[in-house]
């Protein structure tokens, strides 16, 4: 049996003639390869192009001679004007994203993008002594941390913005807008600087006020200095109406405006933060037994969109299947949403690691590319995906992706099924777009690493689920309810 699947294994060494005579001699004894060899002989030697199934805990991967990619299609723009809905959530890169307008649309390279999610770790989790190497181009010339944005508006006449989003801290506990006048731009125009002064509902938080936590503050002003979009930043603490649709707004949302210095990398004008602080976006959504508090759904391509739902009603009533992790209530960050990771299976075969490994929190994080693992459970999750990978030529690591292959040349391949498992029953089922790394996105056969990697020194953090893994999954945040939703293949 091994051998047979073995066989079917093999994309490489079956051809057309070979899938079909092998199809007729055992399709009554092996369903499991009669389906695998019955999508494997139409494909052999055709196109570019993938295509991609799930059968039996495998990935079947398909050239195919039909293009089936179309080109996006832009929806109009969620920013106070639409009733209701979630808003489109679009990559700092996609063509939909007009903030995008004259910026640099190339792909990182995988070196930059180790070295961004370093400084994101390193900001998060810098207590902990999380150090993860790094080289190539310095951090002060990497493009900024939003990769993904939505729009919205400010003040009262709107104003309009296209934003990152945080489920962390990083962004110093605080929505952060940047505000006119702009410090640094020598008369220059900043379009996407709000003007404090054009908005009537607009206020100050003064020095001494519960809003206002600056323990350094003198004045009559909130303000402090931080360090942002790779350089300093004044900052003052204002309250101010926040827009999400026409009909859902947050009146009084307190956030800093930033005086700004320079044209940000990624073209947004700020951050909305959705952390467990206190004053937060999310602290300000009503608990009710019939909402979360907020999802949102990644986007795998640059070309593709996502959303971001603020308040909205619980997935399961809306007949969605979605599985639920327990948030830990002794989370050393309490700031942030920390699950427990308690093991993983590939190919439907559990990891055999003891359950203490996974003592620890576990994150999903909004501006990680990849995902990183403490060493000691990084390494049997390589060696076992390894052992399922040795039909295929190895390659070069890529960076610290040490797990690489090279598919080219070939007309299929089978990749196993990976499944995270989370302490309250949650499931993360990763495809090839999530498990992968090509450094071409459209063509799985090319060089392709697993997108994970070891992050020396993370405890007692146990794993950063980061964005590439996240994709076209639904990530539910139900804060009254004390738990994670996940909801595959939902944008």
């Amino acid at each position: 049996m091994r051998a047979q699947q073995e066989q079917c294994y093999r994309p490489t060494y079956i051809t057309q003639a070979s899938a079909i005579e092998l199809t007729s001699k055992m399709s009554s004894a092996i369903p499991s390869l009669l389906f695998c060899l019955l999508l494997l002989a139409p494909q052999l030697g055709s196109s570019y192009h993938t295509s991609s199934n799930s059968h039996s805990g495998r990935h079947v991967v398909l050239r195919s001679s039909h293009d089936s990619r179309v080109p996006p299609s832009c929806p109009p723009v969620h920013s106070g004007d639409d009733d209701g809905g979630p808003l489109p959530v679009m990559h700092r890169r996609s063509a939909c994203t007009p903030s995008s307008a004259g910026l640099d649309q190339s792909k990182p390279s995988v070196r930059d993008t180790f070295d961004r999610d370093a400084l994101r770790l390193s900001t998060l989790f810098g207590k902990s002594g999380v150090t993860i190497p790094s080289t190539g181009t310095p951090l002060a010339a990497l493009p900024g941390a939003s990769e993904y944005h939505v729009a919205v508006g400010f003040g009262t006449p709107v104003q309009k913005f296209h934003v990152g989003f945080d489920t962390g801290s990083a962004s110093a506990g605080a929505t952060l807008l940047q505000c006119k006048p702009c410090a640094g731009a020598r008369g220059a125009p900043c379009p996407r600087a709000f003007d404090p002064s054009k908005s009537t509902s607009l206020a100050h938080v003064p020095c001494g006020s519960p809003d206002c936590d600056v323990s350094e503050c003198r004045g009559r002003r909130c303000t402090r200095t931080l360090n942002w979009k790779n350089g300093l930043q004044n900052a003052t603490f204002v309250t101010d109406t926040l827009t999400l649709t026409r009909s859902v707004t947050v009146d009084k949302l307190r956030f800093f405006c930033l005086e700004m210095a320079a044209r940000s990398g990624d073209g947004s004008s700020g951050i909305l933060d959705l952390s467990r602080d206190r004053h937060s976006l999310a602290s300000r959504v009503a608990p009710s037994p019939a909402t979360v508090t907020f999802s949102y759904c990644l986007p795998s391509y640059a070309d593709s969109i996502g959303f971001l739902s603020v308040g909205a009603a619980r997935p399961e009533l809306a007949g969605h299947n979605v599985s639920y992790a327990t948030l830990r209530s002794k989370a050393l960050h309490p700031n942030l949403y920390s699950v427990q990771l308690v093991g993983f299976s590939i190919a439907g075969r559990d990891s055999k690691i003891s359950p203490i490994k996974f003592v620890g929190d576990t994150v999903f994080e909004l501006h990680t590319t990849f995902t990183y693992l403490r060493p000691d459970v990084y390494a049997v999750l390589r060696e076992q995906f390894k052992g399922w990978m040795r039909p295929y030529r190895a390659a070069p690591p890529l960076g610290d992706l040490d797990t690489c292959y090279d598919f080219s040349g070939l007309s299929a391949l089978i990749l196993p099924d990976v499944t995270l498992r989370f302490k309250g029953g949650a499931t993360m089922d990763l495809d090839i777009e999530n498990l992968m790394y090509f450094e071409d996105p459209g063509n799985h056969f090319s060089v392709g690493c697993l997108a994970f990697a070891a992050a020396r020194t993370l405890e007692p953090v146990v794993a950063v689920i980061g964005t590439l893994a996240q994709g076209m999954t639904e990530v539910v945040y139900d804060v009254l309810g004390g738990k994670v939703g996940l909801i595959p293949r939902r944008c």
